[in-house]
């Protein structure tokens, strides 16, 4: 017996709207719309795009101690987020090892936390496994989540809720859209400016509605999802990242604040910590996260093992795409540390052919999150 698929509260519409309907994380979730995954793409770059994402797990924690208790489960400052800021982090097992990646709010009165559709289960265990005295975890099951993302993105949702034009990159904030309560974050995972909004299950299609009315919206699916994050060099959980891979590894250091390396004030003290403060000071590791951009045309995907000009095995592409802004092929990999320098030379075989490949720089294509004029 194969378990049922779940749906989102905006289900119906997608349908209403032509997608084509694929298994994802346990949910029946759109992967494209008739418009096609390549044009959906470019779409989103040029104009704006909604994206359902409300298969992703919505999560509070209230309580006095609820950031000094979620920074004891990841490498990244909590205690300091100001309010009305979000933080990107990931939760650590005690080999240093990422579970998931996890976006954390302050909402002033309690944190708002945004956790990976297929890990949602495993990270609510883990967080109650730990839940100290005087901290209330709250798991969010009736509201959904909306991503609007593109250069237009920011002028389309001005028309319902003026404030979000004074948002920079990673404010949060509650307020309302067109009479509606959200909770608003300027993000997303495309790499353009844009906004996460979350809502109540039953105001969402009437949101969805009221966006994709606007001349510049269109839906985007599952398909252009995955090109747009991976033009802009961000990780997928459970292909870029999982649980043998620590943060140096992953290249993701930029996102362990100082005041948890050593040195500072708050060093350590989450799992994995003596691991992955060995690997920050030492610079040792066996592998890297690297990007890899095609000398041919050929698109080089997740799986596809990596050798060096002697034909030994170096590493294997955990992500890739045709690159449809980039103009090139475009691809994430892990491979071993002495070829992980920019410009080093590898060669992808893809059907017994060795394609070569240059380890590049990340992104390939310029993110442009809105930080103010």
């Amino acid at each position: 017996m194969t378990q049922e698929l779940l749906k989102t509260p905006l289900h119906a519409v997608h349908l209403d709207a032509g997608a084509k309907m694929v298994p994802f994380a346990g949910y029946d979730m759109p992967v494209q719309y008739p418009l096609g995954v390549k044009k959906e793409h470019l779409h989103t770059r040029d104009n704006a795009g909604l994206f359902d994402v409300s298969h992703m797990g919505q999560l509070r924690l209230h309580g006095a101690g609820a950031a000094q208790f979620l920074e004891s489960l990841v490498p990244v400052d909590i205690i300091d987020l100001p309010a009305g800021k979000q933080r990107y982090a990931f939760f650590t097992n005690p080999q240093g090892g990422i579970m998931d990646d996890l976006m954390v709010a302050n909402l002033g009165s309690h944190l708002f936390v945004v956790v990976n559709a297929a890990c949602k289960q495993q990270d609510i265990a883990h967080l109650q496994a730990h839940l100290p005295e005087g901290v209330e975890l709250e798991v969010i099951s009736d509201r959904a989540l909306l991503a609007l993302q593109g250069p237009k993105a920011a002028q389309v949702l001005a028309r319902f809720a003026p404030q979000v034009s004074d948002m920079l990159f990673m404010d949060v904030r509650e307020l309302e859209i067109a009479g509606l309560q959200c909770i608003v974050s300027r993000s997303g995972y495309t790499g353009e400016d844009g906004y996460e909004i979350s809502v109540a299950e039953q105001d969402a299609a009437a949101l969805a509605k009221l966006l994709t009315g606007e001349q510049e919206v269109e839906w985007i699916g599952l398909g252009a999802r995955d090109s747009l994050r991976l033009e802009c060099g961000l990780c997928l959980y459970g292909h870029d990242l999982d649980t043998t891979t620590t943060p140096v590894e992953a290249s993701l250091l930029w996102a362990i604040q100082k005041v948890r390396r050593q040195g500072g004030e708050r060093e350590g003290g989450f799992p994995g910590a003596d691991v992955i403060l060995k690997q920050i000071e030492t610079k040792d590791v066996a592998r890297k996260r690297v990007g890899l951009v095609g000398q041919t045309k050929a698109p080089v995907r997740e799986g596809t093992e990596l050798f060096d000009g002697e034909g030994k095995k170096i590493g294997v592409v955990t992500s890739g795409t045709a690159g449809p802004n980039a103009g090139k092929p475009v691809s994430m990999a892990y491979v071993q540390s002495d070829f992980s320098a920019l410009d080093t030379e590898v060669f992808a075989e893809v059907r017994g052919k060795m394609l070569a490949m240059t380890v590049a720089k990340m992104p390939f294509v310029p993110q442009r999150y809105y930080r103010g004029v």
